[in-house]
């Protein structure tokens, strides 16, 4: 008989407690002999490595017997252990009978040492470059498709606005109204006052070496009207009322208020987004004209000592600049920026996921979607200005 070498103690070699808990190996002409103790197994076994045990991996083991004590109740570790014993010395080719086991164990270690049928998962190929930009390019053109969808679904409803048989609450519009007016009217002002006096800057310091300096009047007057107050009016907006759009119904989407409205037959469109297009395109015109005082006045009040000319003069030559195409065109942009910001902040918000990480992506692609849109709207009315010789 060989014995192999066991960390545990033989029965009667070592202390007591161990000898209880810790089995027993004897190999001889290739049938092992496996001694389960009184106490049975040690679950702690389990989590050593077999080559702990004193089995040395690649043991020629054909047979292993068990001798269990009489009247043994077999546990789940037991088996356990006795599954992972096995795994250890079988070698590819050589199968390893078990004798000694009741039935019942014989057919869960049978089944224990069954090759698994699942195959592991195979990963999808990583698509190419052209696939990648095609599946890029058609998720882009469903989310056109439902901005679309969101914007034809607001136009139909608005004869129901102004007919007043819409599903709005009017304390809701006015805290829109107020949301994207009266309280933007500080950021508005300032932004729209420093872009003024930095143009009238920069074109005093220009013109005066022509000695035609009062052309700055010209110059703030016409930018302001018709390009850059709307403009910067927009983006503003577009980073404070059309973020908060998308941030609230973001949310919403994430409680599932949205869910609750549409359960109770209320169309969320006609009950959350009306109102804040109606409200941001009705107060976006105004917040315009406003906003072309502050910077006229911005101009102002750097080009009069900078050149060295009279307000009154300065005054005249932007009135006689400023034609009214240029204020009409002015605030067509606004009406049209206005409403845009709404509806694409309102778009992120209703399509944003039901998490707060959800409501973060819903916010920023709301301001930068809302960016980009208005300066791709601008350069529009610029090439139908310059078609129609306005």
């Amino acid at each position: 008989m060989a014995p192999v070498r066991a960390l545990q103690c033989s029965p009667g070699n070592g202390p007591p407690d161990v000898n209880r808990v810790a089995p027993t190996f004897h190999l001889h002409n290739g049938a092992l002999t496996v001694r389960i103790p009184e106490m049975g197994i040690d679950p702690a076994l389990l989590a050593q490595p077999p080559e702990r045990w004193g089995i040395e991996p690649g043991s020629e083991v054909e047979i292993v017997r068990i001798e269990a004590p009489p009247q043994w109740h077999w546990r789940s570790h037991d088996a356990a252990f006795l599954a992972q014993l096995v795994s250890h010395l079988e070698r590819p080719g050589h199968p390893i009978a078990i004798e000694g086991l009741p039935a019942d164990m014989a057919d869960l270690l049978a089944l224990a040492r069954r090759p698994s049928s699942l195959r592991p998962a195979q990963t999808a190929p990583r698509p190419g470059f052209a696939a990648r930009v095609g599946l890029l390019a058609q998720a882009h053109a469903a989310g056109v498709k439902r901005f679309i969808d969101l914007l034809g679904e607001v136009v139909l409803l608005l004869p129901r606005f102004v007919a007043g048989r819409a599903k709005v609450r009017r304390a809701e519009v006015l805290d829109v109204i107020a949301e994207s007016s009266t309280r933007a009217l500080f950021i508005v002002g300032i932004v729209n006052l420093l872009m003024g006096a930095i143009l009238a800057f920069v074109g005093a310091v220009q013109l005066r070496a022509f000695g035609v300096g009062i052309y700055v009047a010209d110059l703030v007057g016409i930018a302001a009207v018709r390009e850059l107050s709307p403009i910067l009016t927009a983006v503003v907006l577009a980073g404070r009322t059309g973020a908060s759009f998308a941030a609230r119904i973001a949310t919403m989407q994430s409680n599932e208020e949205i869910d609750a409205l549409t359960t109770l037959g209320v169309s969320p469109v006609e009950f959350l987004v009306l109102p804040r297009v109606v409200a941001l395109s009705v107060s976006m015109p105004l917040l315009y004209v406003y906003a072309c005082t502050l910077s006229l006045l911005g101009g102002m009040l750097v080009a009069t000592p900078l050149l060295d000319i009279s307000a009154t003069a300065y005054m005249v030559q932007t009135r006689d600049a400023i034609a009214g195409a240029n204020f009409a065109i002015g605030a067509l942009k606004a009406l049209i920026f206005g409403a845009s910001v709404a509806l694409i902040g309102c778009h992120y918000g209703l399509r944003a996921a039901r998490s707060a990480a959800g409501v973060g992506e819903a916010t920023t692609m709301a301001v930068v979607s809302s960016i980009v849109v208005i300066i791709v709207l601008d350069a529009v009315f610029a090439m139908c200005a310059n078609a129609l010789d306005v």
